[in-house]
């Protein structure tokens, strides 16, 4: 909502609220109401005077951030895309956010798009003031600037990409939907950004492109390598393409293509990632196990990195979470061991497996797995 209203006192929609504004989650009433209440809980908890007491903190805030903002090749953007961006890109920096990113955007009344990224501040110094490291904040930074030069080329072209985009959406349905990618649509403008991300970083020589290119097809984004060499293709032929929207009618022919390959191009990449083979001393969905027990031991296929490891919530609302004191992985037996801290008679618990968390050496991520179990009484 904090988008799609007018600068405060008096906050007003910037576009009149329905019930798909400012997302379908409030309704039309809903909203409405709740920002009456905003209104009046501005004045009533005298908001004003707290954030002119804190203007020094916003300013150093923002200072910091800047040396991340003065990393960004804005040339480059020019460059290769041929031409401005279409939107507006407002970054905002969530200073109560924690570790949450957000990348939502806002059609004015005069069609003017404007895209924010709205950075999270989850690290500090010793005084509790944000710090903004360039390694942690940077490619988030990169990331979502690509989108104001790319998400009207994908609504522009719709009708020639939904064919393929509903094809190639759905073997990597349940990847999309975990990142909040709901639709073909959504996946295809992240595809495109993903990309454009790794060929920035190609272009300029970073040491972290193969480990992006291979993060991105871990997450689902299963064609990267070769849409990353369909830009370079682009890119090497300027006189004929002077724009990206240019080449778009490639980028369609490349996206029709790949939907004709897209179970045996997800098939290969299932193969890199790991699997489960066994569990120990209880097996998957499992019933009456015993509570006493301390641990729950799974069996790889392939040899799993360290970096990441954890076991998520499944947020099921009758299931429990089995708190984990430590976790660990064995290279030579390939075996991933979770320790419980405490398990409960007579409980429902479950977890899940994601891939941003346990992942091989080589990157690539467990498709997301839940675990589920119950104790005995």
């Amino acid at each position: 909502m904090a988008i799609q209203i007018t600068d405060p006192p008096g906050m007003e929609p910037i576009v009149p609220f329905t019930n798909e504004l400012p997302d379908k989650r409030w309704g039309k009433e809903n909203a409405n109401k709740f920002l009456k209440l905003l209104n009046q809980f501005y004045t009533d908890a005298k908001c004003e005077e707290f954030f002119q007491s804190n203007e020094a903190l916003y300013e150093e805030a923002s200072r910091r951030f800047g040396l991340v903002y003065d990393e960004l090749d804005l040339k480059w953007y020019k460059d290769f895309y041929g031409q401005q961006p279409k939107g507006e890109f407002r970054i905002v920096i969530g200073l109560g956010n924690g570790g949450g990113n957000y990348g939502p955007n806002i059609v004015m009344p005069d069609g003017k798009d404007i895209i924010y990224a709205i950075m999270g501040a989850y690290t500090t110094d010793s005084t509790g003031m944000a710090v903004f490291k360039i390694h942690q904040y940077f490619p988030t930074l990169l990331h979502e600037f690509n989108h104001s030069f790319v998400n009207h080329l994908v609504e522009k072209h719709h009708p020639e990409l939904k064919k393929s985009g509903k094809k190639n959406f759905k073997p990597v349905k349940d990847l999309m939907i975990s990142q909040a990618y709901g639709g073909w649509q959504t996946m295809y403008a992240e595809s495109m950004v993903r990309a454009s991300v790794i060929k920035y970083l190609e272009d300029h020589k970073s040491k972290k492109r193969d480990e992006e290119l291979t993060e991105e097809i871990s997450r689902g984004f299963i064609w990267t390598d070769k849409l990353v060499a369909k830009l370079n293709e682009y890119d090497q032929n300027r006189k004929e393409y002077p724009s990206l929207e240019s080449f778009m009618p490639e980028i369609i022919k490349f996206f029709d293509q790949t939907a004709f390959e897209i179970y045996e191009l997800n098939r290969q990449v299932n193969n890199k990632r790991p699997q489960i083979l066994d569990f120990y001393p209880f097996d998957n969905n499992a019933k009456n196990v015993d509570p006493s027990i301390k641990e729950l031991v799974l069996t790889m296929d392939k040899n799993i990195s360290e970096l990441n490891l954890w076991i998520s919530r499944s947020y099921n609302d009758n299931k429990t979470y089995p708190e984990a004191e430590n976790i660990t992985f064995d290279s030579e037996t390939k075996k991933l061991k979770i320790e419980f801290k405490k398990l409960e008679a007579n409980t429902s618990y479950q977890f899940k497996l994601r891939q941003w968390a346990i992942k091989t050496e080589e990157g690539y991520g467990i498709n997301d797995y839940t675990v589920s179990f119950d104790t005995s009484k």
